[in-house]
Formats: C-alpha cells, structure tokens, sequence
C-alpha cells in the first residue's frame, strides 16, 4: 500500500476538541480509526463520555454572546481565512479522509476536499446575507421588519461516509449565522473533522465556537441530543437511527433537522442517449464505492433500451479498478469495514435466491484480501417490493429493472419510502419536466446523477427527512425569524382597544 497519512502523533492528546483544545475522552472506553484498505488499526483513542458532552456544551453556551455578537462582516471575514487555511492544507485534509474512509485519492482530491473549501467560502459570503422581508406598514398605522438571529448552542451529529464534508455542511451555516456548535462525528472517522475544527481556531474563530466530541451514538449522541442547553440538533444518518434522535430531541423540544436514507432511482426513457446514461449510471452507483445515500441505486429502464443498459453498464462495471486508496490510479477503494462489506454482500447473496447478478457479487481476493473491497455489482430480474429494490443497501450495488408507459416508470421510481434525490433521462424535455414534476425527491437532476454546489440547497422528504444542507435556504434551519412591530401614531387610546374595553 502507498503512503499514509500518519494520525497518532497528530492526536496524541486525544479526539476530544473542546474549548479550542485537543484531549482524551473520559468514558473508559477506547476505539480505533481502522485503515479499510488493509484492516490495520492506524489510531486509538478514548471515546467521550456525558461528561466530556457537558463540558463541551458549556464552552458553546460561553461562546456564544461574543460569537453571536460579532458583525456580519467580521464573522464572513474569518470564514474566508478558514477557506484559505483550508486550501493551504487540502492534501493533508484528502490523505487524512482517504486514509479513515477508504475513498481513493482521486475522491478526495478532487470533490471532497475542493468541495469543503468551496462551502466554506460560500458561507463565508453568505454570512453577510441574513435577510429578513423588507420593512413596510403592513396595518398601516405600524411599521414591520423582520430580523434573522441566531438560535444557541447546536448540536449536530455527522455520519462515516463524508466526514469532512458533512462536518462543514453542519458546521459552517451554523456558525455562519452566529451560532456555536458541538459536533459529534462518527466513531469510525473522526480525524478530518478535529483537523477541520483546529483550522478554523487558526483562522482566528474563538475557542468554544466549534467543539468536537467524539464518542458512540448511544452514550455522547443520544445525551448531545437530549441536553437541556442543546437548542437544534442537525442528523446525517439512517432513517431508523434517525426515528431515535426524533424521539430524544422531541423531549426538549428542540428544532431538528434530518438528512436521513435514500434509495435513489434513476429513469431511463427511451429516448435518452444511452451511452451517457450508461456512463453516468455507473458513476452515480459507485461513487464513493456507493456509501452515499443520493447514488443511484435503482435504474428504471424503458423497455426498448433495457437490454442494450444492462449489457452496457455491465462492460463499463467491468473496466473499474479497485486497488490502493493512496493509488491515483485506483476507481474504487474498500467499503468503510469489513463489516459492513458484510452486510452488503448479504444483501447480495439473498438476492441470487430472487434475481440475477449480471456482473460482480463478490469479494476480491490477492492482494486486496484483507482490505474491506466489494466489486461493482449489477442486479437484474428483481421484483419491485424485493429487498434490494426497497432496502437502502449502501454499497456498490445497482438494480435495473424495466418499464414500459412514462407513467409506469415515474410511478416505480416513487415506489419507496425515500425521497431524496432522483434521476431523469431523455431528450424530450417535455418528457424530462414532468418527471421533475412527479418524481417525488428532495433534488432531481435531468441527463446526470450526483454533482452538488453550494449555492443549491440538499436535502429530502419522506422517510429522508427534512430541512436543507448548503446554499442560503440552510439559514431557515439555523436562524430564529423574529417580527419587530413599531406603532407609528403615537395615540394613547387606540382604535383596536375598544374590542377589549371602553368606547370608540
């Protein structure tokens, strides 16, 4: 294997961030970062206990007056230096998200590093842009303005498969709008969002602005969730652990924001151009070895075309290199663990008992034996309530099905409990409107599947949630609307007052 990112004397004081300074959890319990591409524990370290939690909301509650209290403009100015100290460190940022996840290098080179610094810098534009309506004398004898204040103290809990990016699509409208933060990454894949936290104390944000606290759902999460002193909680995550932080948070009553499962599909008319929706199936079902919960995970095809996709898509499938994560010239790197290349194979293994594995279904073996690697699978001949049509599988597994009237197909691909993002492919645009229209899904992209940019919102519906990541609707989340109301006629005994006492 290549050259890896060397975590231990980085964190050496722990995986704990609060108050603007690395330590050790407090729990008794330790876990370690376990390279995916070899199964080698690279870092261990001490989970975080209520305590730990305690004390980093503290140091968020303390931050957040001056934090909330500084203008617009020095908050987008410190926004910026983060984008820059980002960027500085971007290999360190993708060797270090490679190395915890699995994901080739190309990944994080190009998306999710780049990425990152790009939302940061739109926030740090944004912050700016916390507009309310315009003032105006709505009752006449008033004049109303609104205003956009930040709410508290967030709580936010991010998953293992964007780790940076999530972490900054919770972190950065939070702060942006004047917020302070505690979030809790995934156990799995802690480092880039303690890296991403210690840069921006660089980039000159207080301490107690950011905390990190690294511990399991169950102890740090769920009393994360539940603190008194916790004013919103923003999850990325399952939908059936999501139920879970819906079920704590409701308890405090505090705002929530959920960014849960998908099962996307991806509508082939029959008219499309094959080859691109051959080669964007592909890509949109492997990405990120397929851990992503917008890829495209169930092609409708229209009859006409079914067959020439299937065998298409199949040759491409075929031609993807797994291999060493630090390889640039490696397409797919191992699942997150090996366990959960388990589970994924047997979504796969149960399948054969129902339906065809075209290509893949298997493990590798040599020199990729020890590493948590799955091939690119193509399934064919599912029923439509099957598991692998219904279940968010989470791997790089795709299911083609066919269908025959425009209605039958946007119909199938509305046949699940998710509804965050979606694909259409035509060149009609007639065609192509109305499954914009009808497909039910929190984003629907026309003749590609996956890019996202900071200025457009993301996030779903049905059992994938709601409330929006990026662009400036992510302030409806983390901002309070107040409506100001100045009487402007001086009158001592107005008209309005005779509905409740006296005469006119």
């Amino acid at each position: 294997m290549g050259n890896r990112f060397q975590v231990t004397d980085r964190f050496a004081d722990g995986a704990q961030y609060i108050g603007g300074k690395l330590r050790a959890g407090t729990s008794g319990r330790t876990h370690s970062v376990v390279d995916p591409a070899t199964g080698e524990s690279v870092y261990t370290y001490e989970l975080a206990s209520t305590a730990d939690v305690d004390e980093a909301v503290a140091a968020a509650k303390a931050a957040f007056p001056g934090w909330a209290g500084a203008t617009p403009g020095e908050r987008s100015d410190a926004l910026h230096r983060l984008a820059g100290i980002l960027a500085e460190r971007a290999e360190d940022f993708a060797r270090a998200e490679s190395l915890q996840c699995g994901k080739p290098i190309r990944l994080t080179t190009e998306f999710d590093v780049p990425g990152t610094i790009d939302n940061t810098a739109f926030f740090a534009g944004a912050a700016r842009h916390l507009q309310g309506q315009s003032a105006a004398e709505y009752s006449g004898n008033h004049t109303s303005y609104v205003r956009r204040e930040p709410i508290g103290v967030v709580g936010s809990i991010a998953p293992w498969n964007y780790p940076l990016q999530m972490a900054a699509w919770k972190i950065l409208p939070a702060i942006a709008a004047g917020n302070t933060i505690v979030l809790k990454p995934a156990e799995l894949t802690p480092l880039t969002s303690l890296m991403f936290a210690q840069a921006a104390k660089d980039a000159g944000i207080p301490d107690g602005v950011i905390n990190v606290v690294t511990g399991s759902g169950r102890e740090a999460g769920e009393h994360l969730v539940g603190h008194p002193d916790v004013v919103m909680t923003s999850f990325t995550g399952s939908t059936a652990v999501g139920k879970r932080v819906a079920e704590v948070a409701t308890a405090t009553v505090k705002r929530l924001h959920l960014e849960l499962g998908g099962k996307a599909p991806f509508v082939v008319f029959d008219d499309a151009d094959l080859e691109a929706a051959a080669h964007g199936a592909v890509a949109a079902s492997l990405i990120n070895t397929g851990q992503d919960c917008t890829a495209a995970t169930r092609a409708y095809v229209q009859r006409p075309l079914f067959d020439a996709f299937v065998a298409r898509v199949a040759e491409l499938m075929e031609t993807v290199r797994l291999g060493d994560p630090a390889d640039p010239a490696t397409d797919l790197g191992p699942l997150v663990s090996h366990v959960h290349r388990d589970r994924i194979a047997g979504f796969v293994e149960r399948a054969r008992g129902y339906a065809t594995v075209v290509t893949g279904g298997e493990a590798p073996g040599g020199e990729l034996g020890n590493g948590a690697y799955y091939r690119p699978t193509l399934i064919t001949g599912a029923a439509q309530d099957s598991e692998v049509v219904q279940s968010e599988i989470f791997g790089p597994v795709l299911v083609a099905l066919p269908f025959d009237s425009d209605d039958e197909g946007i119909r199938l691909a509305n046949d699940t409990p998710y509804g965050l993002a979606a694909s259409a492919w035509s060149r009609d645009v007639y065609r192509a409107n109305r499954a914009t229209r009808e497909i039910k899904a929190g984003c629907v992209w026309v003749n590609d599947h996956i890019p996202i940019i900071s200025e457009m919102p993301h996030g779903g519906s049905k059992a994938s949630g709601y409330g929006k990541d990026m662009s400036a609707y992510s302030f409806e989340e983390y901002t309070q609307v107040k409506h100001v109301m100045f009487d402007n006629t001086a009158v001592a005994a107005k008209d309005w007052h005779r509905t409740i006492f006296g005469d006119r």
